[in-house]
């Protein structure tokens, strides 16, 4: 071989390699880029043809696309899409529009996934038609019914999770909507319901559990404030704390009431832990005071405040801001000021004590199924961090316990299930309907389920209604589902 025709070869080698190089990046590496790309209309035309994978709960389909006799090939259809609305979402081709678990996990659905590629190859190389892979929810059917169904008509929403994995086990929200309604390949159809559902007041498209228009947690956050107490080292569940009736704000005139309108049980001072049990605001503002704004909002940030999660649905981050002022430091000492939290929040702090003090990331999906049954991908359980010591969170768990069997959050008892409780009735201003919660878990040993309840708008009864009569038995007919009572 001559010198020249040896550097040719060479060279024609080296553009091999290289053309060889490029497309396998653009292929493989930067698939799921370029096929997210909103500019890449070959993607979503090319879309059209496939076969969309279903979305699975408890090993039924509660999405599936069926053919359809329009340009877009198939048509998505939704099982109970009232009930599973917060968790599917919809897809809708004809507007190029799509939230929740369609829009989060579209890569696997559509089959567009990095991960996919030597599937879409081998299905080329057969002559099989393209197929998205199928999408496992953590969500247990018997759970998101149980749930769906003691929300009822009422504005709110209900979370659960399994405290040891952060696998979420229900998400409910009210009030919903049809789903079918906006995957609708009628455009002008679509475009009339999503215009409805858009300007209702009561907004039916928020996503309650983890977003929306955050509320304040009310008494449900006097547990992050008692953990920042315990974990201080300076206070016990025993610590003594001045129990007048009335507490006047420091540096203001303003003044804050117990519930009962009077002090917090008898005698002159009252106990963290009857605090607790009993609900008191007066007690756990003085607190707050003497805790400061720094170590309390650092004890929420270690339960998950001032964090968005991604499961991969996306939550919006529950607040507790920086520098607050004394009297605001007295407010969030029971959940008010400038404090909000989700639903999926407040479950993370009831999972996390129930826990051991390990509070666990959240996540919504178990795994990727292909066409052919195999598993693609899988997600593991992953710890978010410790919020406390194992010695301390089980006094906390005590005291919820005592706060369920003999305090403000009877509601949620359980005939032969110690289960532990924080209720919450939250104030929106002087003649605005309360915000009720309740978070907690069951059993007290070995926990199977974190649960969290807001009811929005006074459940119906203005500023009549509590978290203990209203969101505590919803989150008990939740609690017997999983353990099956």
């Amino acid at each position: 071989m001559t010198k020249e025709l040896r550097r040719l070869s060479i060279l024609m080698l080296l553009m091999f390699v290289a053309l060889f190089a490029s497309t396998s990046v653009i292929q493989v590496v930067q698939a799921e880029s370029l096929a997210s790309n909103s500019r890449n209309t070959r993607a979503l035309y090319d879309s059209y043809e496939v076969q969309r994978g279903s979305i699975i709960a408890s090993g039924a389909a509660i999405a599936s696309s069926i053919p359809s006799d329009d340009v877009f090939s198939w048509q998505r259809i939704y099982v109970d899409a009232d009930m599973w609305a917060p968790v599917t979402g919809y897809i809708n081709p004809a507007l190029g529009s799509s939230t929740g678990i369609e829009q989060a996990m579209n890569q696997a659905l559509s089959g567009t996934a990095g991960s996919q590629f030597l599937t879409r190859v081998e299905r080329i190389l057969t002559g099989q038609p393209p197929r998205g892979s199928n999408v496992e929810l953590t969500l247990d059917a018997d759970i998101q019914r149980a749930a769906y169904d003691a929300l009822g008509d009422l504005q709110g929403a209900v979370i659960a999770i399994e405290p040891a994995t952060g696998r979420i086990l229900a998400m409910v929200t009210s009030p919903s909507y049809d789903t079918n309604a906006l995957a609708s390949h009628d455009t002008d159809a679509v475009n009339s319901a999503y215009d409805l559902l858009d300007a209702d007041p009561t907004h039916p498209l928020f996503n309650r559990a983890i977003a929306g228009d955050l509320n304040p947690p009310g008494s449900t956050f006097k547990l992050v404030v008692a953990s920042a107490a315990l974990a201080s080292g300076d206070y016990t569940p025993l610590s003594s704390l001045p129990n007048p009736a009335v507490y006047q704000l420091p540096q203001s005139t303003n003044v804050v009431y117990n519930a009962s309108g009077g002090a917090c049980g008898g005698g002159d001072t009252v106990t963290i832990a009857d605090a607790l049990r009993l609900s008191c605001n007066i007690p756990f503002a003085e607190l707050a005071v003497q805790l400061g704004d720094d170590v309390i909002r650092q004890e929420a940030e270690k339960y998950g405040f001032n964090s968005a999660f991604t499961m991969p649905l996306v939550s919006t981050a529950s607040s507790y801001p920086r520098g607050l002022d004394d009297p605001q430091t007295a407010l969030s000492g029971f959940g008010q000021g400038r404090v909000t939290a989700t639903p999926l929040q407040m479950a993370m702090v009831s999972a996390g004590i129930a826990n051991g003090g390990m509070v666990m990331n959240p996540r919504m999906v178990d795994q990727v199924i292909a066409p052919d049954l195999s598993v693609q991908q899988t997600f593991e359980d992953t710890e978010y961090g410790r919020a406390l010591d194992a010695d301390i969170a089980a006094e906390l768990v005590s005291m919820m316990v005592a706060n369920v069997s003999d305090g403000a959050a009877s509601g949620a008892r359980m005939d032969g299930v110690e289960v532990g409780g924080k209720t919450g009735t939250a104030e929106n201003g002087d003649d605005q309907p309360y915000t009720l919660w309740f978070t907690g878990f069951a059993p007290a040993v070995n926990p199977e389920v974190a649960v969290a309840v807001v009811v929005e708008d006074g459940g119906g009864q203005g500023q009549s209604g509590s978290g203990n009569t209203i969101a505590a038995p919803i989150a008990k007919k939740v609690m017997e589902a999983v353990l099956g009572k």
